[in-house]
């Protein structure tokens, strides 16, 4: 038996390839896939050979491919190994840590159900990817009435911007230079939106704080982004540090912008954060998928109407020449695996 996937084959090129599908392992869940969506930064990085896209391993010394990628999906499950004890076939799920192709096999811990029949399958792809700002927001640990601000408005960046708005931050300030991105943190809770290049962008920040900003989170991965981020903040401010850093060239004045305001810098990497058991600050993934899930039932988000296109995988290769080539490539982009 053979299956649909998405495989980045070499330097900038992606292809949908037959590949096998192997037997089911006794511990393992078959999810047929319906939605899988894509991580722009990540997915960028791995298609045109960034040395250094894992965090658990030092940067490679030359990029090896092929490399296959998507690691936020939904879908429904189709088979089960005889010592799963959670799930049953026709669960529908959402997937953590997938890949995108039209079967995935999943270990218990990496799925939750989707209770509620409301919830579509396009939103369910999206909740994985949602943990990552959600972690960011939890471990500045926003009080009611402080205020926020995101730099950065990739799809990270968009859901930061929500979930500080759920949390009761105000003003919730997004930053960013392309302004299609702004405009759309506005219509997703965004009360002010900022670009980083206005020669009086800090004064516009600290005007509308009051004097600085109390908790950010710093999503474009660059030292530039850092540097502005810091100018704009608060005594005893803190800043999440969820932008994947891979340039480790930052030059910051530490002394002034750090020290001495007292700021905190928190590293905040998906993986940052416990296996087994939530705690303040600190959730598992899968309590922050069932976070997210009850956010959007009881429509406190809006995950519908954020998503930009949709694509069958067989285009795949277009989608990712535009990703690489395009600087305003759409934030929020999916793969309908109905569509092959």
């Amino acid at each position: 038996m053979s299956q649909k996937q998405i495989v980045f084959t070499k330097l900038n090129t992606a292809e949908l390839l037959d590949v096998d599908v192997n037997p089911l392992n006794d511990n393992m869940v078959r999810v047929k896939t319906y939605f899988s969506s894509i991580s722009c930064g990540t997915e960028k990085a791995n298609i045109t050979g960034d040395l250094n896209v894992n965090i658990a391993d030092a940067p490679a010394k030359e990029a090896v491919f092929p490399r296959t990628s998507g690691y936020s999906s939904s879908g429904v499950v189709v088979e089960i190994g005889k010592n799963v004890k959670n799930f049953n076939v026709g669960d529908r799920v959402v997937m953590s840590w997938s890949q995108h192709k039209e079967y995935n096999d999943m270990v218990e811990n990496n799925l939750v159900k989707i209770e509620d029949d409301n919830i579509s399958f396009e939103e369910a792809a999206l909740c994985h990817i949602g943990t990552f700002p959600m972690a960011a927001v939890r471990k500045v640990k926003l009080e009611i009435g402080e205020s926020a601000m995101v730099m950065g408005l990739g799809i990270l960046g968009l859901f930061g911007v929500m979930f500080a708005r759920c949390q009761g931050a105000y003003p919730v300030i997004a930053v960013d230079p392309v302004k299609e991105r702004r405009e759309k943190a506005l219509k997703m809770g965004a009360d002010f939106a900022f670009d980083p290049f206005d020669d009086d962008f800090v004064k516009k920040v600290k005007d509308v704080t009051g004097g600085g900003v109390n908790a950010a989170i710093e999503v474009t991965g660059v030292g530039a982004g850092l540097n502005q981020c810091l100018d704009c903040m608060a005594r005893f401010g803190r800043v999440s540090l969820l932008g994947c850093t891979r340039d480790k060239n930052f030059t910051v004045d530490y002394y002034r912008k750090v020290h001495g305001p007292g700021i905190s810098i928190i590293g905040a990497h998906t993986h940052a954060r416990p296996s087994f058991e939530s705690h303040h600050g600190y959730f598992t993934q899968q309590d922050d998928i069932k976070a997210i899930l009850k956010l959007i039932s009881g429509k406190r988000i809006n995950l519908k109407d954020v998503i930009d296109e949709t694509y069958s995988p067989k285009n795949c290769t277009k989608v990712y020449t535009q990703l690489i080539n395009d600087k305003n490539f759409p934030n929020i982009v999916q793969f309908d695996w109905s569509e092959i």
